[in-house]
């Protein structure tokens, strides 16, 4: 099993670190990102967000020391909703354009039954995060569920790991409901690397909240 320490000098592409940014914005003003990146220790990104390439150059430790500030500032409850805000956001903004990048469109998602719906865009959010960061994900279906396994976490080079990627399961969840039109899945970060486990491993649901 790799160490977390194998996961300092990773990356994502700079749009990632991009549509961070631009979430955190959303979410909680200009002002309040500003904040978070000073105490982050992240003074490049404060007047001047990564850029919205495809260029991989946006360090995990940029993401990781950006939780790590969210957490300082708003406390784990704060942070938790902030940054599954930020995924969801995130998702909206910019990711769900990845969808025909990779053949799936909205017309092609809404003619689909809803279980093949699931399994597309889980697939498709995977592949995404497969191509164009480190994260090295792949993801696995059970009788009741899915689970997504991301194998690089940049979340666990955080000063406390624990099960609190929750910008990622914004993303997921997110994800989930565009595919559905709106409807809920229940996603849980049940494992972390930081802790010991293999992955950082994601449940999704396959049936939707009702």
């Amino acid at each position: 099993m790799s160490s977390i320490e194998d996961f300092r000098g990773l990356t994502y592409m700079n749009k990632i670190g991009h549509l961070y940014c631009l979430s955190l914005e959303e979410v909680m003003g200009a002002n309040g990102v500003k904040a978070v990146l000073r105490l982050a220790g992240l003074p490049e990104y404060i007047e001047a967000y990564p850029p919205s390439d495809f260029k991989r150059s946006y360090p995990f430790e940029a993401q990781a020391a950006t939780s790590q500030a969210l957490h300082t500032m708003y406390g784990p409850r704060g942070a938790r909703g902030l940054e599954m805000r930020a995924g969801r956001v995130a998702f909206n903004l910019g990711l769900r354009e990845f969808g025909p990048l990779l053949s799936v469109s909205d017309l092609a998602m809404k003619l689909m039954p809803p279980s093949m719906k699931l399994k597309i865009i889980l697939n498709a959010v995977t592949q995404v995060f497969d191509r164009f960061t480190d994260l090295n994900p792949h993801i696995k279906e059970d009788k009741g569920h899915f689970m997504y396994h991301i194998t690089q976490c940049s979340n666990c080079l955080g000063r406390d790991p624990a099960p609190n990627f929750f910008l990622a399961r914004g993303i997921l969840e997110e994800s989930t409901a565009w595919a559905s039109a709106g409807k809920r899945f229940i996603v849980e970060q049940c494992t972390c690397m930081g802790q010991g486990a293999e992955t950082c491993a994601f449940k999704i649901d396959k049936e939707p909240v009702e």
